[in-house]
C-alpha cells in the first residue's frame, strides 16, 4: 500500500497555533523608550477646553452670586492672577 499524501499542505492545528501566537505575542521592546507625543494645539485658536476643577464652596459661591457667566468670571480672574 502506497503512502497517501494529504491534500492539505500543512497541519491545520499547527497553522492555527502559529496564527494565535502571531496575534498574541507582544513586539520586542524598543532599544530606548519613545519620546512622548507633543501636545496638540486646539483646533480653533482661542478655543477653551473643558476641565474638571475642585474649588472651595466659598470661592464658587463668590463667582456664582452674580448669576450666569460665572465660569467666564473665574477664567478672567485666573488669567489676571497669572498675568495673561
Amino acid at each position: 500500500m502506497a503512502f497517501e499524501r494529504s491534500r492539505r499542505p500543512s497541519d491545520p492545528r499547527q497553522a492555527a497555533e502559529a496564527a494565535f501566537k502571531a496575534a498574541t505575542t507582544k513586539p520586542a521592546p524598543a532599544s530606548r523608550p519613545a519620546a512622548p507625543a507633543p501636545q496638540a494645539a486646539p483646533a480653533v485658536p482661542g478655543a477653551r477646553e473643558m476641565v474638571s476643577l475642585r474649588l472651595d464652596r466659598a470661592v464658587l459661591e463668590h463667582f456664582q452670586k452674580d448669576g450666569p457667566g460665572w465660569q467666564d468670571r473665574v477664567n478672567a480672574a485666573l488669567k489676571a492672577a497669572v498675568g495673561l
